[in-house]
């Protein structure tokens, strides 16, 4: 394999030099990774609690997910354009400020309305915080090691899934699940303060409105946002459910889904650190590759489910999907021109899309009495439509190369 080629101007050609080193910048960054995964996926893991204590019931209370879900949707983009003339750094440390307020306002929400409410906002910062850390990331990063640079700020999104949505459902359990959101958000507040002093300053340059809403003109970086958008739904259709799925199929006790939880997060970093060392060789192959295993994972689920030690592995076949996540943000960057702050922010979005998708028609397949085991169904088929979208993607970029002149 070979690298793709790369033509992200906009990203400076000489790494940029952190106050106190690139470690401690990466790790701060993290940091706010392991926050808002530990939110975003807890929220998951929490479902049927929260349905429980305000009394409503599971496919309902699924709109939590969704909520949070529109909320990056609509904030990536808008945040990105709006905020691009704000340096970089500043802009990290008013996000985290933003995410650490939605999951405070989430813990003490009284009612089924205010907490959807919360989560929108909370939701809000999430696409532009993982896509200004991204581009922060690269630009601290030689242009041939970009792809390992993004899996490291994402490093905190998948170990999240190890210690923090483990350590949040057993402080739901033990101490009701307003203490999950009370965590997150004392943990928002440290990452704002660390980025404060260990991230580097990095100009918005020429950065203008005008020019990061240029790339909704670009038809690949469109064509990219839906693969991404149909594509992992599928991962997204089995974790929103997977507590339930693990209770009621698996028959398993409460303290033995956490650590279920758990080995789909050492899934998650495994593949993210392959993948980041993967997508530096080539892109499309490495997503490509994904979307493949993430057909075989999920369909898996559906036979799996009913044996504690079958679906122990499969938890873990499935959090290795995730390798894709470091490919197609510095895909994104590629083909984003001189729009990468709202490029890297709209992948998140797209994520979150997949992740509303997800929620939304795994919820639909239980509702219709298909059973929980059947989102793994749901989330085969969410990948072979991704794998579609990106044959359609590859055709479009060989068509739009130049013919090559004969000799």
């Amino acid at each position: 394999m070979h690298s793709d080629p790369v033509s992200d101007t906009s990203l400076p050609p000489v790494p940029i030099a952190a106050p106190h080193g690139a470690g401690l910048a990466n790790f701060a960054l993290a940091i706010g990774g392991l926050a808002i995964g530990t939110g975003e996926f807890a929220s998951m893991s929490i479902l049927p609690i929260v349905a429980a204590d305000l009394h409503t019931d599971l496919p309902h209370m699924g709109h939590m997910i969704s909520a949070y879900a529109l909320g990056v949707v609509f904030g990536a983009p808008l945040i990105a354009i709006f905020l691009a003339r704000m340096p970089k750094k500043a802009m990290l440390v008013l996000l985290m400020a933003l995410y650490a307020a939605g999951n405070l306002l989430s813990a003490a929400a009284p009612a089924y309305g205010s907490l959807l409410l919360a989560r929108f906002v909370a939701g809000i910062p999430h696409g532009a915080y993982f896509g200004v850390a991204a581009l922060v990331a690269a630009a601290m990063a030689v242009p041939e090691k970009r792809g390992q640079a993004v899996s490291r700020v994402l490093l905190g999104l998948t170990i999240a899934n190890i210690f923090g949505v483990p350590l949040a459902t057993w402080l739901s359990q033990a101490f009701g699940w307003r203490s999950a959101f009370l965590v997150v958000g004392v943990l928002g507040v440290v990452t704002a303060l660390m980025v404060r002093r260990y991230v580097p300053f990095i100009a918005a340059g020429d950065a203008s409105p005008r020019r990061e809403l240029g790339v909704f003109r670009r038809a690949q970086v469109w064509v990219t946002l839906l693969m991404v958008s149909v594509g992992f739904g599928g991962l997204f259709a089995v974790y929103t459910y997977v507590t339930p799925t693990l209770l009621e199929i698996t028959k398993v006790s409460p303290n033995m889904v956490a650590v279920l939880l758990a080995l789909i997060g050492v899934g998650m970093t495994l593949g993210n650190l392959v993948g980041g060392w993967l997508a530096d060789r080539s892109r499309l192959w490495t997503i490509f590759g994904a979307l493949i295993w993430n057909v075989v994972a999920l369909t898996a689920f559906f036979y799996t489910s009913a044996n504690v030690w079958a679906v122990a592995i499969n938890l873990f076949l499935i959090g290795c999907g995730i390798a894709v996540a470091p490919a197609v943000q510095t895909r994104l960057m590629d083909v984003a021109g001189d729009a990468q702050t709202v490029t890297a922010a709209l992948n998140h979005s797209a994520f979150n899309c997949a992740n509303a998708a997800g929620a939304w028609f795994g919820g639909m397949a239980i509702a219709h009495g298909l059973g929980l085991q059947s989102t793994g169904l749901v989330g085969a088929m969410l990948a072979l439509g991704g794998i579609v979208v990106l044959g359609v993607s590859v055709l479009m970029e060989r068509r739009s190369m130049p013919a090559a002149v004969p000799a």
